[in-house]
Order: structure tokens, then sequence, then C-alpha cells
């Protein structure tokens, strides 16, 4: 695989890794995540060569979740962060990677919550006091679930059979 083929996914992966981790240390995921995500793709569907439609399909996709993100966002289920983030991942698995995408993002929030119900359980309450804030506010029993953590996790693991992953690892 070429250089230039292989960049596009280091660039998708780097963003996903970024956004789970300032969302799991701050409770927030910068808009310039999304965007960048946004902006990689038409480049990497210009490397891989995935064609009009496919892209087309693909820009379908990402609006439609970015939809559903912001209904879930109304509906106060999520942050506008992770609807955004949702969204521009969902752009880069167009509709073959759709399907494990969600799925692996749901299995992934359900693990992080159970993980943040055990942090929260009183067990560890020692080790979290005398851990850095983001932990403190990780481990705080009224606290949010960071699901960028989540989306991150799913994009990650969806990337080989999404219509980007597919056309550059093959």
């Amino acid at each position: 695989m070429q250089s230039l083929q292989i960049l596009p996914l280091i660039v998708f992966a780097g963003l996903a890794v970024v956004a789970g981790l300032k969302d799991a240390t701050s409770y927030t995921i910068p808009n310039w995540i999304s965007l960048a995500l946004i902006a990689a793709f038409p480049v990497a569907a210009v490397v891989g060569g995935i064609g009009w439609t496919a892209a087309g399909l693909s820009l379908a996709v990402g609006l439609g979740l970015l939809l559903v993100g912001m209904t879930m966002f109304a509906l106060r289920w999520v942050g506008g962060g992770d609807a955004k983030l949702l969204a521009a991942c969902a752009l880069w698995m167009g509709l073959p990677g759709l399907a494990p995408f969600l799925l692996t993002t749901a299995l992934a929030g359900g693990a992080l919550t159970i993980g943040l119900m055990s942090l929260r359980s009183g067990w560890l309450a020692p080790v979290i006091a005398g851990g850095p804030a983001w932990v403190r506010r990780l481990g705080d029993k009224k606290g949010d679930v960071p699901y960028g953590v989540a989306i991150a996790a799913g994009a990650l693991a969806a990337l080989p059979s999404s219509v980007i992953g597919q056309a550059l690892l093959n």
C-alpha cells in the first residue's frame, strides 16, 4: 500500500482517538475535530477512488446521522460534540460501514457505562480521590458518560468495513 493511501486512514484514526481522549478528560469534543474529519473525507474519497455514487451515499449517511444526533441532543441523551462526531464518523463509514459502526459504538457505549458504574460504585473512591481532576470527574456519581469514547471506538473498529477503508485497504 502506498503511503499516500494510508495517510487518510491515519488522519481518521488520529482524529477519532483525540476526540475520545478529549471527551474522556474534559467532557468536550472540540468542533475542529469534526470539521477536520469532514474536510479530510473528500481527500480520502479521491485517494481511494470511491466514485460519486459512493461519496454521495456517504454524504447521505453522514447527514442522516447528523439528524439522528441532533434529535438525541435535543432529548438530552448525548452532548452536541457527540452528535457532531457521530455524523462526521458516519460520513467516512458510508453504507458498507454503517451497521458495524453503529453496533460497535452501541457495544462500546454499554461497556463504557458499565465501567463507569463500577468506577462510581464507591469501591475505588480512595483511588479516584487521589487521581487527576479528569479521573475525579469520571468517578463522580452524578457525572455524565463521555460517549465520544464509544463513538471513537466504534469508528476505529468499523473503519476496515467502511467505504473509505474498503477502498484504501484493498
